[in-house]
C-alpha cells in the first residue's frame, strides 16, 4: 500500500507516493535526484546523510520518508542562492579548508547551518556539540570548526545565508 505525501523540498512543494518502509535518503536520492545527500553507514551513526527537516538536522538514512508530510526539507542543494551562489556556510567551508574529500561535507554543512540558524555567535564548544553526530576522516575537525566560526561571522555581518533554509 502506498501513501501520498506532500512537503516542501528546497523551497518547492513536491508530492510523492511512498511505501511505509521507505527512508528519506532514498526518496531524496532516487526519486528527486538530490545526490548531495550521502549514505555512509546506513545506521544514523556517521552524519553523511544529514538534511534539515523543519530546520532540525536529521539523519535521513534512518528517517521514515512518510514523516515529511507537511514539513520543510532542505538538502545541500537547497542552500544555493540565486545564480547558484554558495550560502555563507558553504563558502566558508571552501575558503577555510573545511572540505577535504567532500564526502562528509554536505552533512557537516547542514548540521552547522542548523546550529547557526539557532545561535548566531556559537562558542567552539557549541560548534563541536552541534557536529558531534558527523564524522570526518580527513580534516581532524580543526578546519571544520574554523569554517563554522567564519560562516557565523559572515552571516552576522550580513553575508548571504543562501537559499532554502
Amino acid at each position: 500500500m502506498k501513501t501520498e505525501v506532500s512537503f516542501t523540498l528546497n523551497a518547492g512543494v513536491v508530492v510523492a507516493e511512498l511505501a511505509g518502509h521507505e527512508l528519506l535518503i532514498d526518496l531524496l536520492r532516487d526519486r528527486f535526484g538530490l545526490t548531495g545527500t550521502k549514505e555512509g553507514c546506513g545506521q544514523g551513526e556517521c552524519g553523511a546523510c544529514t538534511v534539515l527537516v523543519d530546520g532540525r538536522a536529521v539523519n535521513s538514512c534512518i528517517y521514515p520518508a512518510l514523516e515529511v508530510e507537511g514539513r520543510q526539507v532542505v538538502t545541500i542543494e537547497g542552500l544555493l542562492g540565486p545564480g547558484n551562489d554558495l550560502a555563507a556556510i558553504q563558502r566558508a567551508f571552501v575558503e577555510h579548508g573545511g572540505i577535504q574529500c567532500g564526502f562528509c561535507s554536505p552533512g557537516m554543512i547542514l548540521s552547522a547551518r542548523a546550529l547557526l540558524d539557532r545561535i548566531a555567535d556559537p562558542s567552539e564548544e557549541q560548534i563541536r556539540e552541534a557536529l558531534v553526530g558527523n564524522l570526518c576522516r580527513c580534516t581532524g575537525y580543526v578546519q571544520i570548526v574554523e569554517s563554522v566560526r567564519k560562516a557565523a561571522e559572515a552571516m552576522r555581518s550580513g553575508g548571504s545565508g543562501g537559499g532554502g533554509a
